[in-house]
């Protein structure tokens, strides 16, 4: 749930230093990172977006570097499939959600109440921002720290990576109904840099399955996912039949 009440920018930085163990020189470049452009006027959401650019590339710099230590056999193609099931935007939300985030959250009221996809993409966005706000503030090293933190016990409990869904899905696809699977994008929804694609997949006779994504990718992998484990060909998160 997003914050109704907005904490003082000092309140703010001590709540997040308890979080991420660093306390925050720029306060105020902290508060713009968790303002969401709904609760400002309509020139000043920008930080709010770029924050989340370069949140999402410092995590995904932090995570390949992680895992290339902690997997120093790993073919390209695992570290891939290993870097895409932690950078995603279901574990940030997850990961948002328990370090209480959301709470902290500024939005307007007419993002408050958002629930599904939407809701998901809202907290994995805030979490990129504070990260890019950690890496600016701190540097890499308050990054890192930060990262390693939530994300590597997760990349330890996957065990073996998980193969990409759509491919999963096409071989699975030939075996049992001698069909490919067929992609159809339902909808595109949202502004430019925050759309959120729905897609729905068909596999022969089998009923269809779908997902959202904000890419037609990730939709598409959603998709796949969803069909996939109600076909008891994947388990659970975690494993495969």
């Amino acid at each position: 749930m997003v914050a109704t009440k907005r904490l003082t920018v000092d309140a703010l930085a001590e709540a997040l230093m308890e979080r991420t163990g660093h306390a925050f020189a720029d306060r105020q470049r902290l508060q713009r990172a968790l303002t969401h452009a709904s609760a400002r006027s309509s020139h000043a959401g920008i930080d709010y977006e770029r924050f989340e650019f370069l949140g999402d590339r410092v995590l995904g710099l932090v995570v390949a570097d992680m895992l290339l230590a902690a997997y120093p056999d790993a073919a390209e193609g695992e570290l891939s499939l290993r870097l895409n099931a932690l950078v995603n935007a279901e574990v940030l939300a997850e990961i948002a959600e328990e370090i209480g985030l959301p709470e902290l959250i500024r939005a307007g009221s007419d993002v408050r109440g958002l629930d599904g996809r939407k809701r998901v993409n809202l907290r994995a966005d805030a979490l990129e921002s504070l990260i890019a706000v950690l890496y600016l503030d701190g540097g890499l090293e308050a990054a890192r720290a930060f990262i390693h933190k939530y994300w590597r016990p997760r990349s330890q409990a996957t065990g073996a990576a998980r193969r990409d869904a759509k491919t999963e899905l096409q071989e699975w696809a030939h075996q049992a109904a001698g069909a490919v699977p067929v992609y159809i994008i339902d909808s595109r929804e949202g502004p430019d840099h925050d759309p959120l694609f729905t897609v729905t997949v068909k596999v022969g006779a089998y009923p269809p399955a779908t997902g959202s994504g904000r890419s037609k990718r990730e939709a598409e992998q959603t998709a796949a996912t969803a069909l996939l484990l109600r076909e008891g060909v994947w388990l659970n998160k975690g494993s495969a039949a």
